[in-house]
Parts: C-alpha cells; sequence; structure tokens
C-alpha cells in the first residue's frame, strides 16, 4: 500500500541519514513528519512525469517571477 511504501522509504533514509550524520541524532528529535501525499497520475507516460519533476522548479520560478 502507498502508506506501507511511504513509512519504508522515511525509515531507511532516516536510518541511513542518521548512520551518516551522527549529529541529526541530538538536533532533530525525528527527520520526518508523520504525513505524505500520493496522487495518481492519469493517462501519461512515465516520460512526461519525469520532465514534470525535472522542471517543477523552474516552472515556480517562472511562476513568482524569479525566472
Amino acid at each position: 500500500s502507498p502508506s506501507q511504501v511511504a513509512d519504508r522509504f522515511k525509515g531507511f533514509t532516516s536510518h541511513h541519514l542518521r548512520a551518516e550524520f551522527p549529529h541529526l541524532r541530538s538536533q532533530l528529535p525525528t527527520l520526518w513528519s508523520r504525513s505524505y501525499f500520493v496522487a495518481t497520475v492519469g493517462a501519461v507516460s512515465a516520460q512526461t512525469v519525469q520532465r514534470y519533476i525535472e522542471t517543477q522548479y523552474e516552472r515556480a520560478a517562472k511562476r513568482s517571477g524569479r525566472a
């Protein structure tokens, strides 16, 4: 289920980041919030989704006038 994927991802990354950067243990009680977001993309190709992800910061900068 999506919630299990999110939980495993957060647990895995938290474990490895705290192992690599021990100071995170004392500075942050937790690296992740308990929330997550999941949505479907409909009938689009994986390439379209990839392009959207790769350009999201460019589009946000244009909207805010920082482009």
